[in-house]
């Protein structure tokens, strides 16, 4: 017997886990907002804090695909992408210029946060 996986449209599989790319606005990543998510079962909520930064990935425990012959569950890993967009009015290119004279909005990392590779490493390891 063959039985042959058929592919998520909004989820990749990395093992028992599940991965779904998160795109979040600007205003959400730097306020905090609680969203749904799809998963393998339906959907599930998810908070973002505020000040949350592009590349942070949110585990949500159980969420995964079943192991089979077993009990055990894999995860589903929430990658957030805070999206920029390409295009922008003048009032809000105005608001943006006024913005950016804030030292609060430059990038100032944290050299204690970890990379995304670092992260992966960690989750997989």
């Amino acid at each position: 017997i063959l039985i042959e996986e058929e592919a998520h449209k909004e989820l990749q599989r990395e093992g028992l886990n599940a991965v779904y790319e998160l795109h979040i606005s600007f205003p959400d990543a730097v306020f905090g907002t609680q969203l749904e998510v799809p998963t393998i079962d339906g959907r599930a909520k998810i908070k973002i804090p505020p000040g949350t930064q592009s590349g942070k990935i949110f585990r949500l425990k159980g969420k995964g695909f079943p192991a089979v012959n077993s009990y055990e569950k894999g995860d589903q890993l929430v990658h957030v992408n805070v999206w920029t967009p390409q295009h922008v009015s003048s009032e809000e290119k105005s608001i943006l210029e006024k913005l950016s004279n804030s030292s609060n909005f430059h990038p100032n990392p944290d050299k204690n946060e970890k990379s995304f590779f670092d992260k992966m490493r960690e989750m997989f390891s």
